[in-house]
């Protein structure tokens, strides 16, 4: 469908290629052990997971700042959860979280076999909203680091995808034009709807059971990009 115009494909990160639920989950876990914080991992997860996202939604929005995404996705979940801490405890943890989050290298299913398909192909790069001191770490210890040649983030940027300046940025390290590029992700609003304002192709991968957006095509697993490219 596509492959005669792509050179280049252009991927998010997180949950798209890096499983980030799952090594989240991990992190709290050993965190909350650590800490002998009596929580229930699951009963916190169900709290956290959508308050996050919508932390997420408000920091690419720049309507909040790093410090206060990480501290305040915890303070409203324990809160929820009806567990008491101190704020203390809470920025503890915060920084903690930050730090072992990127040593768990759970990807997705299909992530290897579809980037060792890929990259006998088209050129690979990264375009990323996480924080810069995370998103290495985490390429390097899941080994998927050397499929990429241009890794851009939000910080090196200075805006946060779906803002067109972080795609004309990935496009410009990269050197090639948004006709011969293509941007997956799971997030529409900002990769998808964003690089299409740059003028990439777009492939969304869906979370388990979303449906599709009318606006681009669409996988369900990474083994599917094989249909577009």
């Amino acid at each position: 469908m596509f492959r005669s115009k792509i050179t280049d494909v252009f991927f998010d990160l997180d949950h798209t290629l890096w499983d980030f639920d799952r090594n989240s989950a991990l992190t709290f876990q050993l965190l909350f052990q650590k800490h002998r914080l009596a929580v229930n991992l699951e009963q916190f997860l169900e709290f956290y997971t959508p308050i996050n996202l919508k932390y997420w939604k408000l920091y690419r929005e720049e309507k909040v700042e790093k410090e206060a995404l990480r501290y305040l996705r915890l303070r409203e979940s324990f809160d929820l959860l009806q567990f008491k801490i101190d704020d203390n405890t809470i920025g503890l943890l915060s920084e903690e979280y930050i730090d072992n989050l990127s040593s768990f290298k759970h990807v997705l299913p299909g992530t290897f076999e579809i980037l060792d398909y890929l990259k006998e192909h088209y050129r690979l790069h990264i375009i990323t909203n996480g924080f810069a001191e995370g998103q290495e770490k985490k390429m390097r210890n899941s080994n998927i680091r050397h499929y990429f040649e241009v890794v851009v983030n939000s910080e090196m940027a200075g805006v946060k995808k779906p803002n067109p300046k972080i795609f004309q940025l990935a496009l410009e390290n990269a050197q090639v034009s948004a006709e011969q590029s293509m941007m997956i992700g799971d997030n529409f609003e900002a990769d998808i709807l964003g690089a299409q304002k740059v003028g990439f192709s777009t492939l969304h991968l869906l979370e388990k059971g979303a449906i599709p957006e009318k606006q681009s095509p669409y996988i369900r697993e990474l083994k599917e990009i094989k249909n577009f490219l």
